[in-house]
């Protein structure tokens, strides 16, 4: 097995704190394998599978996902990635999601992405994404080329029925109200790291300091991502 490093994180955030998008950098940086429950829940969704069904009644509701059923799923990922050093995106969000992570893993770090609601509601009505590939853009912040279109394939770009105020409101209460307590785990374990405000690329330097000091003799990407 040899001396290599295996370093483990979390990610916390609301919907559209910009979890993705910082994650996405942390594995270009660090080379952390990057497992995001969103992209997850969609590849089910789009198979249609019996958990997909299920997963897209929730989310249409504006429910989050039951914990024994993303649970189960996340877990059954992580079995492949045994000797790979990870950073999960969007879960765990419940303090029992956390207890089945914690059972089976030792988490190194968990970064916590702390953006005021009001900002977060503001980029979900601007924000557009490309289906198929999961791809998110935000008219503001992060804009596709052409306008409505998907930079890679130049297919049109939808808003999520999640994505009204009303849905998001609730999302966002919702999170709160599951996620405060997971927050407290974490901080009463002493692997808590959280960042504050709400610009992505003000966030992002301060993410990438920590981790360049976090992570024991890290292979960081040349440049910055």
């Amino acid at each position: 097995m040899g001396l290599q490093t295996v370093f483990r994180a979390v990610i916390l955030g609301a919907p559209g704190s910009g979890k993705g998008t910082v994650s996405s950098r942390i594995a270009q940086s660090f080379g952390l394998k990057h497992l995001s429950s969103g992209d997850m829940l969609r590849a089910n969704i789009e198979a249609k599978t019996d958990l997909g069904v299920l997963m897209k009644s929730c989310i249409d509701q504006g429910q989050l996902v039951p914990d024994d059923v993303i649970s189960r799923l996340i877990l059954s990922s992580l079995r492949g990635l045994q000797q790979s050093s990870w950073l999960l995106d969007g879960f765990p969000r419940t303090v029992a999601q956390a207890e089945a992570l914690d059972s089976v893993y030792d988490v190194d770090s968990v970064i916590n992405l702390d953006v005021p609601f009001q900002t977060i509601r503001e980029r979900l009505t601007s924000r557009w994404v490309h289906l198929p590939s999961g791809r998110v853009y935000n008219i503001d912040f992060n804009p596709p080329k052409k306008p409505g279109l998907d930079d890679v394939t130049g297919e049109p770009l939808v808003q999520r029925d999640d994505d009204s105020p009303e849905t998001v409101s609730r999302r966002l209460k919702d999170y709160e109200r599951q996620t405060q307590p997971v927050l407290e785990y974490y901080r009463s374990k002493g692997v808590l790291e959280t960042f504050s405000g709400t610009e992505t690329n003000k966030i992002w330097p301060r993410v990438h300091a920590f981790l360049t000091r976090k992570i024991p003799g890290n292979q960081q990407a040349v440049g910055k991502a």
